[in-house]
């Protein structure tokens, strides 16, 4: 069990609950020392007074303000301890939000609340199922390490989780960052949600999720102090170059997306297609409406429908899909393939 950090009770109305702090989460980093690369010997970074050009020991040194260069006022930890604030030995609940209201970017380090002895059970208890119940999380201001501090409590588990959070001041805009003015069609947005439909999961849990520097790192370690070689890396798989068309790239990560949780990229029931961008229609020359020169082809079952005479061309509706027409000449008609079962039919176009 990881020791305790700090101890103070939680006190929200006239509830007080006695409570340890102690750390929720664990550093698996792998730590290097500095050392001399002549002779291997240990590098260590030394206390020493600029003054007397000697070092001190921890016993020596304390803490103070510079109002100055040569005005240092001294500070010491019970001064710190005996500041009149009601934050100073407890944490105060001040409120109780909906966690989706809570930027994450403000949510820090987080750290169990353990109840202190047999008197806080049931206060614990009672503040853990009420968060439990009613969905929400408690805003509570606490002091450590020389400042006050601003905290989030949540359930987890059969525990009360403390999450340091950040002063709204502490948090920089980000909008001298934001990207120039675009345009992004309702296409390109769908593509985009449908890669994330592939990619959506119901945990964290697998390999995707594992710290593979880590595993890296020691793995070269022990290879060296064994004196072989460590395992090679597979070659990366090879990028395509840039790709300019943005629903290329969409349709192109969904696919892979598929591929790699084993889908069939055409299967039944998928909906979570990238359709392309429509054509440009084309504008039609000047002095011609779109249709002149034939008429259009109409579906099996339907009658074809001559065109208006409009300026002395003839105009037709719009054309169904696989229409095949044969182009006209100077003086001749045009014919157009009817569906099959269907007579072809000539129109010569109307003079003015």
């Amino acid at each position: 069990m990881p020791r305790s950090i700090w101890s103070g009770a939680i006190s929200f109305g006239l509830v007080t609950v006695p409570i340890h702090v102690v750390g929720a989460t664990e550093d698996h980093s792998i730590r290097f020392h500095r050392y001399h690369l002549a002779d291997q010997g240990r590098i260590r970074t030394r206390k020493v007074c600029e003054l007397e050009d000697r070092e001190v020991g921890s016993d020596e040194i304390g803490k103070g303000y510079e109002l100055a260069t040569s005005q240092i006022v001294p500070i010491t930890d019970e001064d710190l301890r005996e500041l009149p604030l009601p934050t100073a030995r407890a944490i105060e609940i001040v409120a109780f939000v909906p966690l989706a209201s809570v930027d994450p970017i403000r949510i820090g380090d987080g750290y169990y609340l353990q109840p202190d002895g047999q008197v806080a059970a049931k206060p614990y208890k009672l503040l853990r199922q009420a968060l439990a119940r009613s969905s929400k999380v408690a805003v509570a201001r606490y002091a450590w390490s020389g400042r006050e501090r601003l905290g989030l409590l949540r359930v987890r588990g059969e525990a009360i989780v403390l999450h340091a959070m950040r002063w709204p001041d502490e948090i920089r805009d980000p909008s001298s960052l934001t990207p120039p003015p675009v345009e992004v069609s309702e296409e390109e947005i769908e593509g985009a949600l449908a890669l994330m439909d592939t990619m959506t999961r119901d945990d964290l849990e697998g390999d995707e999720f594992r710290d593979t520097y880590t595993e890296a790192v020691a793995e070269l370690i022990e290879a060296k102090r064994e004196h072989r070689r460590p395992e090679t890396v597979p070659e990366p798989e090879e990028r395509p170059g840039q790709v300019l068309d943005l629903m290329a790239a969409l349709q192109q990560s969904v696919s892979k997306a598929k591929e790699s949780r084993g889908e069939d990229d055409h299967a039944e029931g998928d909906h979570a297609e990238v359709r392309e961008l429509p054509g440009r229609k084309k504008k039609a020359p000047a002095g011609k409406t779109p249709g002149a020169g034939g008429a259009a082809k109409k579906p099996a079952g339907e009658k074809p429908t001559g065109g208006r005479a409009t300026g002395g061309k003839a105009t037709s509706k719009k054309a169904a899909p696989k229409k095949e027409t044969s182009k006209s000449t100077a003086g001749k008609k045009t014919a157009t393939k009817e569906p099959a079962g269907k007579k072809a039919t000539a129109r010569r176009p109307r003079s003015a």
